[in-house]
């Protein structure tokens, strides 16, 4: 089975012919020039493939999208709040190695204990969400500078110290 990646949302419409804004969390001016599919969570468990026609920057973590089939505003709108997905190996060439996106596939430590890999890291203004599942359910894990101990690229491990307390709330 396939592992897909989320690298963000779109946001608004782009002039008549039904090109899109993306709005993604891939790091410094990522263009995603050469990615023929993006995929959208229509349906639960299932993934859907758009076709890209053209991609071009709009600004630092904006993309105009046009995908193929979708030829006025009106059915690009139904696409407006869905996330945009990639393939795993698609994310990983173009997430920026200091993106907080880079995260995503790494596993969350504290004090030894592997919580879980983290699945989506969300950005807040202050600090970072991880989520991650923990005990069956999802947890989400905050990264700022007083929880974050060290990230370990080689093992791919984000070593933090948690409140105390904290996952007791996910039982």
């Amino acid at each position: 089975m396939k592992e897909y990646r989320n690298v963000g949302r779109f946001v608004a419409t782009h002039g008549y012919r039904g090109e899109l804004i993306l709005s993604h969390h891939l790091g410094s001016k990522n263009s995603l020039k050469e990615i023929p599919t993006i995929f959208i969570h229509e349906v639960s468990n299932s993934m859907f493939p758009y076709f890209v026609e053209q991609i071009r920057v709009k600004k630092e973590n904006e993309l105009v999208v046009k995908i193929e089939g979708i030829d006025s505003k009106e059915s690009a709108e139904k696409l407006l709040g869905k996330e945009a997905w990639l393939e795993e190996r698609s994310f990983r060439k173009h997430a920026d190695s200091s993106s907080p996106a880079s995260l995503v596939g790494f596993h969350l430590v504290s004090q030894d204990a592997d919580l879980g890999e983290i699945y989506e890291v969300i950005e807040m203004p202050h600090q970072l969400l991880c989520k991650i599942k923990w005990k069956e359910k999802e947890a989400l894990i905050p990264l700022h500078d007083k929880s974050l101990i060290r990230i370990d690229k080689r093992k791919r491990e984000v070593h933090v110290e948690l409140p105390d307390g904290l996952l007791d709330i996910y039982r």
